[in-house]
């Protein structure tokens, strides 16, 4: 599948087949992940893996979002230095970890597989759960497997409402 055609399949899944995802598919998806760019290439992040069924259920009990614990794997999207700023005053960890995580969307869509992207959980209790450092951030949960479901596209506003040249 190439890139635009991969963008333009992507969905948020809400509902996965019970089908494990292959070590070499995981593989691939996670190098899509290190391959992402990052600020100054410092590459501050840790991508855990979830993919044993007690620790699924866990965090999706620590997210309140049920539909978590049908999918094979769960991917947090860690952050190491979370109180890094860029010069223009956005926080590093913020945009670095989401180009990650959107390429391991892109990667896994391409693959046939689904994801979502999860920001609504319980920081403290997915920390302890995953058994990650006090001084670290938990950007993102992700889903991963293959779709039990088909969501149709959702709207997106015309390019002509979200793009300006030259002045905003």
């Amino acid at each position: 599948m190439e890139v635009m055609e991969a963008i333009r399949a992507r969905r948020s899944i809400r509902q996965y087949q019970n089908r494990p995802v292959a070590e070499e598919v995981l593989h691939e998806i996670l190098e899509a992940a290190r391959l992402a760019p990052s600020a100054r290439n410092r590459q501050d992040w840790r991508f855990v893996v979830v993919n044993d069924q007690a620790q699924i259920q866990r965090v999706a009990a620590a997210a309140g979002q049920a539909f978590l614990a049908t999918a094979p794997v769960i991917i947090a999207g860690v952050a190491l230095e979370p109180e890094g700023v860029m010069r223009c005053g956005v926080p590093r960890y913020a945009v670095d970890l989401a180009i990650a995580m959107t390429n391991i969307t892109l990667a896994a869509t391409a693959l046939g597989l689904g994801t979502c992207w999860i920001g609504s959980f319980d920081q403290k209790e997915v920390k302890k759960i995953l058994q990650i450092p006090e001084a670290y951030k938990v950007v993102e949960l992700m889903p991963l497997g293959y779709p039990a479901e088909q969501p149709a596209a959702r709207p997106r506003k015309p390019l002509a409402e979200v793009v300006s040249y030259n002045h905003f």
